[in-house]
């Protein structure tokens, strides 16, 4: 081989890589871009409610209003879910069209879920609120804590199930319950998750968490992997 067609070599290696680089970096902004703009709809989609729970005091009377203001919090994560799901399915790069997709799809699915768990939340707070009371156990509470992180667990199984598939209501219900059990470390994850939550509020603030609200959501979607692909399987009939 010659000199001159060692440097091609060389040329056309260097090439490769500036390629191979470039490539590298456009998908990683395109994600990144991705995750801003579902994380900037999600904020809107939000954010009457988010104003309203601003106006009120954190007491437990007014734990109605404050469920009353997170109404608009369920169909907002079951369509960030589906776009975030999108991304790798998608032909271009068009995350706000697969999120207002999946709302349009998804948001009377998820409020039929998503109501009926905030009032069953919002009767459990009520009940932490009047332990001690009226003659009430204080082994009440330990039992309405479990019941309530059980109701949260469900809550996350029932809007990921919605954001995917056409079931009917009662249906995610009941798949939404027995995923708990039949997939273990699909909701242990789920827990792991909340508790991650729960720290990022308890040391910061909620916005802050809402700030970072879609990365929470994209490792929720990937931790309910193993669900959707059992849902998909055995209850739609695909391969």
């Amino acid at each position: 081989m010659s000199s001159g067609d060692g440097l091609r070599e060389g040329e056309r290696g260097e090439g490769e890589r500036r390629e191979f680089g470039e490539g590298v970096l456009g998908r990683a902004t395109a994600v990144v871009y991705w995750y801003l703009i579902v994380e900037a709809l999600l904020v809107v989609a939000v954010l009457p409610g988010a104003l309203g729970s601003l106006l009120l005091e954190r007491t437990t009377g007014n734990a109605p209003l404050f469920a009353l203001c997170l109404v608009p919090l369920g169909p907002a994560v079951s369509a960030a879910l589906f776009a975030l799901r999108d991304r790798t399915r998608a032909e271009g790069l068009t995350p706000a069209a697969s999120f207002w997709r999946g709302y349009r799809l998804n948001w009377a699915d998820a409020l039929k879920v998503w109501v009926p768990g905030l009032l069953v939340g919002v009767v459990i707070l009520l009940g932490l609120a009047n332990v001690g009371a009226g003659g009430v156990p204080g082994w009440y509470a330990g039992v309405l804590v479990v019941v309530g992180a059980g109701l949260v667990l469900w809550l996350l199984n029932a809007l990921v199930i919605v954001s995917f598939f056409g079931f009917r209501t009662r249906d995610v219900m009941r798949l939404a319950a027995h995923f708990l059990g039949a997939r273990p470390l699909v909701t242990l994850g789920s827990l792991s998750l909340l508790v991650l939550a729960a720290g990022v509020v308890a040391l910061t603030t909620e916005a802050l968490f809402g700030l970072v609200g879609a990365v929470w959501l994209a490792l929720v979607l990937r931790n309910a992997r193993p669900l959707l692909a059992d849902v998909e399987e055995r209850f739609t009939g695909g391969s």
